[in-house]
C-alpha cells in the first residue's frame, strides 16, 4: 500500500495543463514535426489564442456593415480602404474563408484539448486520495485543521462518521491500516464536469456555426462543383453550376416576389457575385399590405402568400409580418423588406430643346427600358416609383423668409443656395428632430437616361408641385445626379396656372427662337416707355429702340445666342453671363446701379415672352399682379438652372398602375439546435465551475482514541474557511462529541 506525499493534496485545476499531447520518442524530423505541431494544436494556449481572433473578427464584423454593395464601402471609407477590405473579406466576415478555417482549427484544438483531460476527470471522480499519509495533515493551514479524542473503538467511530457525512453529502471511503483508519470523503466532484461541458459547448456552437454557415457552399466552390454567377440575364436561364439544389441542408437567402406572380429561385449574395439556390417550394404573393407612420415610416407591411409545394402538390397559405416569421416544413420565412414590382408608369416629355423632334409619351414597367430618340437613340431605363414621400418641412419659415419682391436671383444658383436648400427640406423625414413638419408630397419616378457609350445620368422627379418652405409658389422638383454616390441636385420649376410645367417648357424653347426674343424686347421696350408721354414723337421711337436693342441683347446674352469670346465656359449662358458682361464692361462704382437697371429689363422682357407663349398655346394672358411678379422671378431662376440640365426633355410622371413587390429572407439552419444544445451546455458548465466548490476531507482515526481532521478547496477563501468550520462543528457536535 502506497501514501500520499507530504504536500497538500488539491490545488485549483491540478488535472489540467496548458500544454498539448505531445508523441513518445519521436525519431525522425517528420515525427518531430508532427508531435510539435500536434502539441500546439491540442494545446490550451492555442485555443485561447483561436478564440480571441474569432473575438476580434466578430467585432470587425460588427463595426463594418456586411454584404453591402461595394459602392456603399467606397463612400464611406474611400477607394482605397475600401479595396482593402474587399480584399480581405471583411464585408463577409462570417462567410469569408479564413473565418471558417479558424472556426474549424478552433473545433479541432478543443476536441483535442477534451480529448486529452476527459480521461483525468473521469479518473479524479472516483479518486478521493485516500492514501494521504497521517504525517500530511501538518501540512494543511491551521485554519483547515482540527484535532480530538474519542473514547469508543476506532471502527465504530469511523463508521458513524461515514454515516454523517453522508448525511451532509459526502462520498465516502474508509481505509483501514495497522496504525489507524483514514477516512476520505469529498464532495463537489462534478465541478470537474463543468471543464468538459464548457468546452464541448464550444466545439457544438462552433459545429453549428459551420453546418448553418457557408461552409458547404464554399466546400462546393472549393471542390469545382459550383462556381459564382457574375454576370446579368434571367435567373431563370442561369446554368446548372452557378445553381444550389433543393436538398442543400442549410441556407440563408432572399426571394423576390411580385404581386400575382410566384418564385422559387432565391439568391445567395458572394462576395464576386450570386449563387442561386433553387426552392423545395414556390411562393406566390397574393398582396401585399403596407401602412404608414406620419413620419412616413412604414407602420405594418405584411404579405398574404400561398406556398405550392413542388414534391406532393400541396398549396399553404400563410401571412408574413415583420418579427412574425411563417415556418415551413424547417424553413423560416421572414419580411424582409418590400419594393416596386414593376409598375406600370407613364411618363410624359417637357421638351427644353426647340431642335428637338415633337416627343411622345413614353410608357413602360420599373426594371425595364424603352428606347428614346434625344436626338440619338438613347435608353430610358424605369428605376423605381415610390408613391408615398413624406418629408420634413420644419425651420421652413425661418430659414426660408418669404420672397419681397427684390430677390437677387444671381444669388440662387443651382450649385449653391437651390442644393443647401433642398438637403434641408428633402431626404430622410427623421432628419430634423425639432420644428417637426411633416408633409407627404406625393409620388416620385426614378429613371436613367443611358448613351450609346453606356454613361448614364439617374433623375428623381417629383410627380406633384410641392409648396416649399417661404416659397409663395407651388414647384415642380425634378432632380439628377451624374454618379450614385452623388447626391441629387434639384431643378426647381414653379407651377403655372393650369398646375402644370408647361410655361416652363414653352419660354424654355422659345429663348432659343431670336424672332420670338425679339418680340418680347419690343414689347417690354414700348410698355417701359409709354408713361413717358411728355417726349417728342421722334425721341420716343429712339427711346423704345434702344431700350429694344437692350432688352434684346440682354436676353439674347441669357439664352446664350450672344457671348463673350473671352467668357469661361461657365459664363457662356444664363445670369452668369450677364454678371461676366457687367463686370468685364462697366467700372465698379457704377456696376450696383446698372445691374439693378439689367435685372429688371431682364425680369420684364421675361414676362412679355411668357405672354407671348401663352397666347401661342391659346391660353388667357397673365395679369400683372404681386403673385405674377414673384412667378415670374421664380422662372428666371428655374430658366437659369435649367442650362446645366444633362438632357434635353424632362420626363415628368403623368400616371401609374402600382404593383408592389416583397422581399423575403428564408432561412433553413439545422444547426441551430447544434447551437441550442452547446448553449444549454455552456451555461450548465459556468455554473458548475463558478457555483459548486470541490471540497476533500480527511479524517485520521487512531486506536489509542486521537482523531486529526483536515480540509482542503479547489478555490480557498472566506467561503472554504466557513465551510469546513460548519462541518467540523456538526462533527465534534453530534458524533465525537
Amino acid at each position: 500500500m502506497t501514501e500520499q506525499p507530504l504536500a497538500p493534496p488539491i490545488a485549483p485545476d491540478d488535472h489540467f495543463s496548458t500544454t498539448g499531447i505531445t508523441l513518445k520518442h519521436p525519431r525522425t524530423h517528420a515525427q518531430r514535426l508532427g508531435s510539435a505541431c500536434l502539441e500546439l494544436l491540442s494545446s490550451m494556449r492555442f485555443a485561447v489564442a483561436l478564440l480571441a481572433v474569432i473575438c476580434i473578427a466578430s467585432i470587425i464584423g460588427t463595426v463594418i456593415s456586411q454584404n453591402e454593395p461595394e459602392i456603399n464601402y467606397i463612400n464611406q471609407f474611400g477607394a482605397f480602404w475600401a479595396t482593402v477590405f474587399m480584399r480581405c473579406h471583411l464585408n463577409t466576415v462570417y462567410s469569408s474563408w479564413w473565418f471558417l478555417l479558424i472556426l474549424a482549427f478552433l473545433v479541432i484544438s478543443t476536441s483535442l484539448c477534451i480529448a486529452r483531460n476527459t480521461p483525468k476527470i473521469l479518473r479524479h471522480l472516483n479518486d478521493h486520495k485516500e492514501n494521504l499519509r497521517a504525517s500530511s495533515f501538518a501540512a494543511f493551514s491551521p485554519k483547515h485543521r482540527a484535532q480530538g479524542r474519542f473514547t469508543e473503538s476506532a471502527a465504530a467511530m469511523a463508521e458513524r462518521l461515514a454515516q454523517r457525512l453522508a448525511q451532509l453529502r459526502w462520498t465516502v471511503k474508509v481505509q483501514t491500516r495497522p496504525a489507524g483508519i483514514m477516512l476520505a470523503a469529498k464532495s463537489g466532484s462534478v465541478n470537474k464536469l463543468g471543464y468538459i461541458a464548457t468546452h464541448s459547448a464550444i466545439v457544438l456552437i462552433c459545429l453549428g456555426g459551420l453546418i448553418d454557415g457557408d461552409l458547404l457552399v464554399k466546400m462546393q466552390l472549393w471542390l469545382g462543383h459550383k462556381s459564382v454567377f457574375s454576370g446579368n440575364g434571367y435567373i431563370a436561364q442561369i446554368a446548372p453550376e452557378h445553381r444550389l439544389p433543393p436538398s442543400n441542408p442549410s441556407y440563408r437567402v432572399n426571394l423576390r416576389v411580385s404581386e400575382g406572380s410566384q418564385n422559387s429561385s432565391a439568391i445567395l449574395n458572394q462576395s464576386n457575385g450570386v449563387l442561386i439556390q433553387d426552392l423545395p417550394f414556390s411562393i406566390e404573393l397574393k398582396k401585399f399590405l403596407v401602412e404608414y407612420y406620419s413620419t412616413g415610416m412604414p407602420k405594418l407591411f405584411a404579405s398574404d402568400i400561398v406556398i405550392h409545394d413542388k414534391a406532393t402538390g400541396e398549396q399553404t397559405s400563410a401571412r408574413v409580418e415583420v418579427n412574425k416569421p411563417y415556418n415551413y416544413h424547417g424553413t423560416n420565412i421572414y419580411q424582409s423588406s418590400f419594393e416596386d414590382g414593376g409598375s406600370l408608369l407613364t411618363l410624359e416629355p417637357l421638351v427644353l430643346d426647340a431642335k428637338l423632334a415633337p416627343q411622345t409619351a413614353v410608357q413602360g414597367r420599373v426594371g425595364t427600358s424603352a428606347t428614346v430618340n434625344l436626338p440619338q437613340p438613347t435608353s430610358l431605363e424605369f428605376t423605381n416609383l415610390r408613391v408615398i414621400n413624406v418629408e420634413n418641412f420644419g425651420n421652413g419659415a425661418e430659414k426660408n423668409p418669404p420672397s419681397d419682391g427684390n430677390t437677387d436671383t444671381r444669388k440662387v444658383t443651382f450649385k449653391t443656395q437651390l442644393s443647401t436648400q433642398l438637403s434641408e427640406h428633402l431626404g430622410a423625414a427623421n432628419k430634423d428632430k425639432e420644428n417637426r413638419n411633416l408633409h407627404n408630397v406625393g409620388p416620385k419616378v426614378d429613371y436613367k437616361l443611358r448613351d450609346a457609350a453606356g454613361q448614364a445620368v439617374e433623375f428623381d422627379n417629383y410627380m406633384l408641385p410641392v409648396q416649399m418652405p417661404g416659397q409663395s409658389q407651388p414647384e415642380f422638383l425634378f432632380g439628377m445626379r451624374r454618379t450614385g454616390s452623388d447626391t441629387f441636385r434639384y431643378l426647381r420649376v414653379p407651377a403655372d396656372q393650369e398646375g402644370s410645367a408647361q410655361d416652363f417648357a414653352r419660354l424654355r424653347r422659345a429663348l432659343q427662337d431670336p424672332k420670338l426674343l425679339g418680340q418680347a424686347a419690343q414689347a417690354y421696350a414700348q410698355s417701359a416707355v409709354a408713361a413717358n408721354a411728355g417726349s417728342t414723337p421722334s425721341a420716343h421711337l429712339a427711346l423704345v429702340a434702344q431700350l429694344q436693342e437692350a432688352a434684346f441683347s440682354t436676353l439674347a446674352r441669357f439664352a446664350g445666342l450672344q457671348t463673350d469670346l473671352q467668357a469661361p465656359a461657365e459664363a457662356k449662358f444664363g445670369l452668369p453671363a450677364i454678371a461676366y458682361h457687367l463686370e468685364t464692361r462697366i467700372p465698379s462704382a457704377e456696376r450696383a446701379t446698372a445691374s439693378g437697371y439689367v435685372m429688371r429689363m431682364l425680369t420684364g422682357s421675361l414676362w412679355q415672352l411668357l405672354q407671348i407663349t401663352r397666347s401661342q398655346a391659346a391660353l388667357p394672358p397673365l395679369l400683372e399682379t404681386a403673385a405674377n411678379n414673384d412667378y415670374t422671378v421664380l422662372m428666371l431662376t428655374a430658366l437659369n438652372d435649367s442650362f446645366a440640365w444633362p438632357a434635353p426633355v424632362i420626363y415628368t410622371l403623368k400616371n401609374f398602375d402600382q404593383v408592389q413587390a416583397s422581399v423575403f429572407q428564408l432561412t433553413k439552419g439545422p444547426g441551430k439546435y447544434v447551437v441550442y444544445l452547446g448553449c444549454l451546455l455552456l451555461i450548465t458548465g459556468v455554473l458548475t465551475m463558478l457555483y459548486l466548490r470541490e471540497q476533500r476531507l480527511w479524517i485520521w482515526l487512531t486506536p489509542e482514541g486521537q482523531l486529526q481532521m483536515a480540509y482542503s478547496s479547489n478555490r480557498p477563501g472566506l467561503d472554504s474557511d466557513t465551510a469546513f468550520a460548519r462541518t467540523r462543528d456538526d462533527l465534534f457536535e453530534k458524533i465525537i462529541k
